[in-house]
């Protein structure tokens, strides 16, 4: 039997509604300005009354969402601005395991990187409750060193595969050779400090750092598809700035698009996948090197006129046409961007890449595909983590301001 509200409650819950979204609006502002903003910028860029902003702001500064600095001496009269800034006092912990390496580090609002740990590793055919329990220890000694005044809130793990977001469950990891992994089952939380937890795919979360130079502040590309290059490939589309999930976060698999049916095994279970022609490791075998080799040495021979290298260059560059094109046909998007070791060996692989784009992306004639590089991050996937928590505490800050 439904129960009738109490008087006054659906006005109380309106009202709570509204501040959250005008605590959000003035957060958005402040972390989304490329420059220190003033609370008169604030209102005049948001429509709030001033009173409003300044309300708003204080409590947002309380919360340690918001800085701010020196007042700035305005010519003539009037109070100096006091320019405001994303919080360095509020910070998120991110997490990535991948075949090669496991990394810990914590992000503040402003995008810095506080603290972090990265250990080089095999992780290949390793037992997942041991590779869990020892990202929890890296976790746990990297929150021993925080500053006490540093507010942590939340933790994002980055896992190289197919990952159900909402029971944070890996379903398949294929390079790692893990599967039906409950993560929250292996991973000792406390290690954590019980901070709340979310699991996602390691391509999905490293192209936010593409989407957003910082936490709240879009970057220069609003659609792309990402490729991440490790021991296999992964991938994530993204359109008007959001990474494209899928129905059930699955979306972006590239590395396992078949560019040959009748091509190598791939641990997947199927045949031809891009990653065996453009992985690292792929690459690398195809050069004739040892699997542990930089990628620098790859590029070195090709050079220096390698013909094996060479040959490994252009399988890969390739079979990254073929994949890529076909999805930048289906999804409408004109531009790729290159991280891992794909980004280290850009310089050589992009002219072909591009050409073989040109040749079979529908829309190449009216606007021509174009390869873009990520940024260096030892560790992308561990930085898009900690957005992502940072991220869930942009769009809903009332939250935080109440604790």
């Amino acid at each position: 039997m439904a129960r009738t509200p109490p008087p006054g409650a659906a006005a109380a819950a309106r009202q709570a509604t509204i501040r959250d979204t005008n605590l959000r609006l003035v957060l958005s502002t402040v972390l989304g300005s490329a420059e220190p903003v003033s609370r008169a910028g604030v209102a005049g860029a948001t429509a709030l009354t001033r009173s409003t902003v300044s309300r708003l702001t204080d409590e947002l500064v309380g919360a340690g969402l918001v800085d701010e600095l020196e007042p700035l001496r305005a010519p003539g009269r009037g109070r100096p601005g006091t320019p405001l800034v994303a919080g360095r006092g509020v910070a998120a912990l991110g997490l990535q395991v991948n075949p090669g390496f496991s990394a810990a580090r914590v992000v503040d609002l402003q995008g810095r990187i506080v603290e972090e740990h990265l250990v080089t590793e095999d992780l290949v055919g390793s037992d997942p409750g041991e590779a869990l329990r020892r990202i929890g220890e890296l976790a746990r000694r990297l929150r021993r060193g925080l500053p006490p005044t540093l507010r942590l809130v939340g933790a994002g793990l980055a896992l190289p595969g197919v990952v159900s977001v909402e029971d944070a469950v890996l379903l398949s990891a294929p390079n790692l050779g893990w599967s039906e992994v409950d993560v929250p089952a292996l991973l000792d939380l406390r290690a954590l400090g019980n901070l709340p937890l979310r699991v996602a795919n390691e391509a999905d979360l490293a192209a936010r750092t593409v989407a957003e130079v910082v936490p709240g502040r879009s970057g220069p590309l609003s659609d792309f598809v990402y490729v991440s290059g490790e021991v296999g490939i992964g991938g994530a589309a993204v359109i008007g700035g959001r990474v494209f999930a899928g129905r059930h976060g699955w979306a972006g698999e590239i590395g396992h698009v078949a560019v040959d049916p009748r091509g190598p095994a791939c641990p997947c279970g199927s045949t031809g996948c891009l990653e065996q022609y453009a992985g690292r490791r792929a690459m690398l075998r195809t050069a004739g090197l040892p699997a542990g080799a930089p990628m620098a040495l790859l590029a070195q021979r090709v050079r220096s006129g390698d013909a094996a290298a060479r040959t490994s260059l252009d399988a890969a560059a390739r079979a990254l046409g073929v994949a890529l094109s076909s999805v930048l046909n289906v999804l409408d998007i004109s531009t790729v961007v290159l991280g891992g070791h794909l980004a280290e060996t850009a310089e050589l692989i992009r002219p072909s890449l591009e050409q073989h784009l040109h040749e079979r992306v529908i829309s190449a004639l009216w606007l021509r595909p174009a390869v873009e590089v990520a940024g260096q991050d030892d560790a992308p996937g561990a930085t898009g983590a900690a957005f992502a928590v940072l991220d869930a505490v942009i769009d809903h800050p009332a939250g935080w301001v109440d604790r």
